[in-house]
């Protein structure tokens, strides 16, 4: 009779080891994988954080007593920062028109200020032109007198941006948390990280003597063209003002970009967005490292587009020099606003721009997914106001 005692077939051991095999590649893959992945995050924050530059400073760094801050419901402190756009000519890609200056200017002036309950965030402009107090500063172990009646952008020439500080923080009584000095070189490479931002150029604009032609349309913008749109001042009114507002449109149109799916989504466009950011700005040192700017963006995450809002203080024309301007008494009650972090009124954000409504070629998503109605401008009360608006980019 036959022996029926089964056999173990040697192919049957064959699957097992070979089983053995694949998880040891895919064990090794994966390994591999974390390891680079590791690496490269490691890289990419090493890089970036090493791109900031900061500065130190103290109170002892200032002439007079600081503001304090007053206590406010909310999870959080209210945060106050100071951004100055610098129009130096000085370093690789800020020579943009060839010209030289007579120091190192602030530009352009916005405090950003995030509420307390993370809901709202408001940007300030104050204009370069505006008639103020200097206060007395210090530079280089001593003391530049203060000055009446001299313009708001004056400050960070004679003293730098700690002068500008106190200068704000004396005329607001708003105490300043950080602070952040972006230069043109800075704001070109953030646009054209982010792929361009979207404006509408209500009719051309010439002005060929400084290196500026811009065609009527509405479309995104990059590079040395986008700098032209935000800098140019020879439109409109030809005023200050009218170009504060029209970079405060084109703030709103990048802020939207950046948060929206686009650039969030997407780790190349993200990562050279984050490295153009890091290496053209000045801090406070403490902002000045990567954990602390991602934990500013995180606090914007739950804010909705409709509540970043951007205004200018309240102004009017200086009477005896009409290239002048003085702010208006209804300023100290913005600023009292702001201090207790209180809501803006109706009235004190009726010309403001919102990041949810900005001109856009094509509908984009929200941070939560629903879509912006950013093709709609914003409604005005009048012809006058429209017309600001649509030199401003919010045409259709």
């Amino acid at each position: 009779m036959a022996d029926r005692t089964p056999t173990v077939a040697p192919k049957r051991r064959g699957k097992v080891k070979k089983r053995h095999t694949v998880f040891k590649v895919v064990s090794v893959t994966a390994l591999a994988l974390a390891l680079v992945t590791g690496l490269a995050v490691a890289y990419a924050y090493r890089h970036l954080n090493g791109n900031i530059t900061t500065l130190k400073v103290t109170d002892d760094d200032f002439v007079d007593a600081r503001p304090e801050k007053v206590d406010v419901e909310g999870p959080r402190e209210p945060l106050n920062i100071l951004i100055m756009g610098t129009d130096t000519r000085d370093g690789v890609g800020n020579n943009i028109d060839g010209l030289t200056g007579d120091g190192n200017r602030s530009d352009t002036t916005i405090l950003l200020h995030l509420s307390a309950d993370r809901k709202r965030a408001y940007g300030v402009s104050i204009p370069r032109d505006a008639l103020v107090t200097r206060p007395d500063c210090k530079k280089g172990g001593g003391v530049v007198s203060g000055a009446d009646d001299v313009m708001w952008n004056d400050a960070f020439n004679v003293a730098g941006p700690l002068c500008t500080i106190a200068q704000f923080e004396q005329m607001t009584d708003i105490p300043v948390d950080h602070f952040v000095v972006v230069n043109f070189a800075g704001f070109r490479d953030m646009v054209d990280a982010v792929g361009g931002v979207e404006v509408c150029i209500p009719q051309d604009i010439d002005d060929r003597e400084h290196g500026i032609y811009l065609k009527q349309g509405t479309r995104s913008i990059t590079g040395k063209e986008a700098l032209s749109y935000v800098r140019v001042r020879h439109v409109g009114n030809g005023s200050d003002l009218g170009r504060i507002k029209r970079q405060q449109a084109f703030v709103a149109s990048m802020a939207n970009k950046v948060v929206s799916a686009g650039t969030l989504a997407n780790p190349i466009r993200l990562f050279n967005f984050l490295d153009a950011t890091t290496k053209n700005l000045v801090l406070d040192e403490g902002m000045g490292n990567l954990r602390e700017i991602a934990d500013v963006g995180i606090q914007f995450r739950n804010i909705d587009l409709s509540n970043i809002k951007f205004i200018t203080a309240p102004w009017q024309y200086d009477p005896e020099d009409p290239n002048r301007v003085r702010l208006l008494p209804s300023a100290q009650q913005l600023w009292l606003k702001i201090k207790r972090d209180d809501p803006l009124t109706r009235a004190q954000t009726e010309t403001a721009i919102s990041a949810d409504n900005v001109p856009s070629e094509s509908p984009s998503a929200s941070p939560s997914g629903s879509p912006s109605t950013s093709q709609t401008p914003r409604p005005t009360a009048n012809a006058s106001a429209e017309a600001e608006a649509e030199a401003a980019g919010l045409c259709t």
